[in-house]
């Protein structure tokens, strides 16, 4: 896996993946960035997100639960001194489906961050990971 950062001016950088996709990433105001784009602290987060998602949905599927949205809302402390790390990081799973299991939901998420997210995986030696979830119907039931 690879990927290339190529400065901007200021503290605005843009990303290119080995896939070919590219996301400006920019540095706070008071840090010399014209909020042009996320921080990259956040777009660590939304890999973690991304990355325990990918994994949740495709446990639930081959669960055979059938899950038509997946919302994940995160938040993160940090340090307050530097190096500013994350410290705390929650995930709260919005699932919304028909007849979700509520155990088959739980096991997915364990799952995720256990065996299978890599991005999860690698935080947490460093980084107190914690989960939790709500299930919502889907109104076309």
């Amino acid at each position: 896996m690879k990927t290339r950062i190529h400065w901007q001016g200021n503290v605005s950088f843009l990303a290119e993946s080995g896939s070919g996709h590219q996301v400006l990433m920019d540095g706070a105001p008071e840090a010399g960035g014209q909020n042009k784009g996320p921080r990259p602290m956040e777009m660590v987060l939304m890999g973690l997100g991304g990355c325990t998602t990918f994994d949740v949905i495709f446990i639930l599927r081959k669960a055979r639960q059938e899950v038509t949205d997946c919302i994940v809302n995160i938040e993160a402390q940090r340090a307050e001194t530097d190096p500013k790390v994350f410290t705390h990081i929650h995930l709260h799973f919005i699932l919304t489906g028909k007849n979700l299991n509520p155990q088959q939901v739980e096991r997915a998420i364990h799952l995720s961050a256990e065996k299978y997210c890599s991005a999860s995986i690698m935080l947490k030696p460093t980084v107190k990971i914690t989960h939790d979830f709500e299930i919502v119907s889907d109104p076309a039931e």
